[in-house]
C-alpha cells in the first residue's frame, strides 16, 4: 500500500483480482492511521460484496465412500453420503464453474501413523480382513457396541481419511479456496483405539499436515458431540486453537468438553469448549456461538481454518437433543464463510448426523454457502421420496417449553462467561 498524503490515492492489488482504488481524500498527517484503517475497511467491503465470493471449491466424493456398513442396526449409515451427493447433483452443484468434484485416495499407513500407533493400524487391518490376531476389546472394538469391527473396515476408513488429506493438500497448494469432505470429521478416534463410530481421526491428521507446513491452525467443531480426539491431540500446543460447540457431556457421549477444559502447559488457553444444554434451540445457540467463536478466530488469526460440520445438532436427530434447525446450522456455517471471503483457506469435513434427511439437506446447504449459491427451497422431484421433509430448509421451528428454554439460557450464559474468564485473556480479549 502506498503512503498516504494530501490528495493521494490508496491502491491495493490482490492476487487474481482487479486493482482496487479507494477514492481520493485529503488527510492531515495526524489522520494517516485513520486513512489506512478506512481504506482497509473499504477493501474488505469490496471483498465481501464482489469478486471474493467467487472462491474456488472442491467437493471430495466417490460412491465407494458410501458402500460399507458398520452393522445393520447401527445409527451411522454411510448411505447418507450418497444421499447428499445425489441432492447436490440434482441442484447442479457440480456444474458450477467454481466447483470441482474430486475423488478421494486411500490414506497410506505412513500418513495414518502421524497420529495412530502402528499396532492399532495393524489391528484395524486384521479385523478388516476377518482375522482376529488381536484382542478387539483392547482397541475398543466389539460385535454389538458402538464400534463394531466389520469386513473392509480398514479400506473404508483409509479412504475417508485420504479424502480429508486430499482436501488439505488442495487447500495448502492453493488449488482451491475451500474443500469439503463429507465423509470425514471422525473426531473421536484416539491414537490407539476406536471411539464414537470413528476408526481413524482424519481431522487430527489434517491439522498435523498443516502444522508440517508451518501453518497456525484453527479447528472449529460444531458437531453435537464434543471433539475430544482432536482436542486431546493438541491440548498443549499453542499452534492449534481447538473450539468445540456441542451438547454438554453431562448429557451425552463422550462426557467431556466442559468449559474448564482449556488446554495445558504452553497450550493453556488454546482449547475452547462451549457446552450447551439439551433443547437449546437456534437463537440461544447462535447467540452463544457469536459471543465466542468469531472473536477468538479474529484474535488467533490462523493461517488456515479447519471445521467439522456435524449435523447431529438437528432437532430430529435420534442421538442428540440440541433442537437446532437448518437455519441455525447454516448461520453458523456462514460465519466460517466470512473468513474464507476474506482470503482464509478453509478445509471442511462432515461428521455426525443420524437423521438421513437432515444430513443430506444440511450438507447441501453448507456446500451452497461455500459456493455462495442459494439452492431453491423446493426439493428436486426425483429426490423428494429419498430426502423427505418436503423442502430443503426447515419451514417450522421446534417448540421448546419456557422453563426448558430458561434453563438452556442460563447454561449457555454460564459456559460463555467461563470461556471469557478462562480463555479470552490469553488472546487479549
Amino acid at each position: 500500500m502506498e503512503s498516504v498524503g494530501s490528495g493521494s490515492t490508496l491502491e491495493t492489488s490482490l492476487a487474481g483480482s482487479p486493482l482496487i482504488t479507494v477514492p481520493e481524500v485529503m488527510y492531515s498527517s495526524g489522520d494517516i492511521s485513520q486513512a489506512v484503517e478506512a481504506s482497509v475497511n473499504d477493501l474488505i467491503c469490496v471483498m465481501l460484496g464482489g469478486w471474493a465470493m467467487t472462491r474456488k471449491t472442491a467437493f471430495i466424493y466417490d460412491e465407494a465412500m458410501s458402500r460399507h456398513q458398520l452393522r445393520g442396526d447401527h445409527p451411522m449409515r454411510p448411505v447418507r453420503l450418497q444421499h447428499t451427493f445425489d441432492l447436490l447433483s440434482a441442484y447442479g452443484a457440480f456444474d458450477q464453474n467454481t466447483s470441482q468434484l474430486v475423488p478421494p485416495r486411500p490414506a497410506c499407513e505412513e500418513e495414518l501413523s502421524w497420529f495412530h500407533t502402528d499396532e492399532y493400524i495393524q489391528a484395524v487391518k486384521s479385523f478388516s480382513h476377518g482375522l482376529f490376531e488381536y484382542d478387539m476389546n483392547r482397541f475398543n472394538f466389539s460385535t454389538h457396541g458402538d464400534n463394531p469391527a466389520f469386513l473392509g473396515m480398514f479400506e473404508a476408513a483409509a479412504l475417508s481419511t485420504g479424502g480429508t488429506l486430499v482436501a488439505a493438500e488442495m487447500v495448502a497448494q492453493k488449488q482451491v479456496d475451500v474443500a469439503f469432505n463429507i465423509s470425514g470429521g471422525l473426531h473421536h478416534a484416539a491414537p490407539d483405539h476406536t471411539s464414537g463410530f470413528c476408526v481413524f481421526n482424519d481431522p487430527a491428521l489434517a491439522v498435523m499436515y498443516f502444522l508440517s507446513k508451518g501453518w497456525k491452525v484453527a479447528y472449529v467443531d460444531i458437531d453435537a458431540h464434543h471433539g475430544d480426539g482432536v482436542q486431546n491431540a493438541f491440548f498443549d500446543d499453542p499452534r492449534v486453537l481447538t473450539v468445540s460447540v456441542h451438547e454438554s457431556g453431562r448429557f451425552i457421549f463422550p462426557g467431556t468438553g466442559h468449559a474448564d477444559e482449556v488446554g495445558k502447559g504452553s497450550g493453556l488457553g488454546y482449547a475452547v469448549n462451549l457446552p450447551l444444554y439439551p433443547y437449546t434451540g437456534d437463537d440461544i445457540y447462535l447467540e452463544s456461538f457469536a459471543e465466542v467463536v468469531p472473536p477468538l478466530l479474529r484474535a488467533f488469526a490462523p493461517d488456515v481454518l479447519v471445521t467439522q460440520l456435524g449435523i447431529d445438532t438437528y432437532h430430529s436427530d435420534p442421538l442428540t437433543h440440541l433442537q437446532v434447525t437448518t437455519r441455525g446450522y447454516v448461520e453458523a456455517v456462514r460465519e466460517f464463510a466470512k473468513l474464507a471471503n476474506a482470503g482464509m483457506p478453509w478445509l471442511a469435513m462432515g461428521g455426525g448426523g443420524y437423521d438421513l434427511s437432515a444430513v443430506a439437506r444440511g450438507w447441501t446447504l453448507a456446500y451452497g454457502v461455500m459456493l455462495d449459491v442459494e439452492w431453491p427451497d423446493a426439493l428436486p422431484a426425483s429426490l423428494v421420496e429419498q430426502v423427505g421433509d418436503g423442502t430443503l430448509r426447515d419451514s417450522t421451528t421446534p417448540s421448546i417449553p419456557d422453563d426448558v428454554r430458561l434453563d438452556a439460557r442460563r447454561y449457555a450464559d454460564d459456559s460463555v462467561e467461563q470461556i471469557k474468564e478462562r480463555v479470552f485473556p490469553t488472546h487479549s480479549l
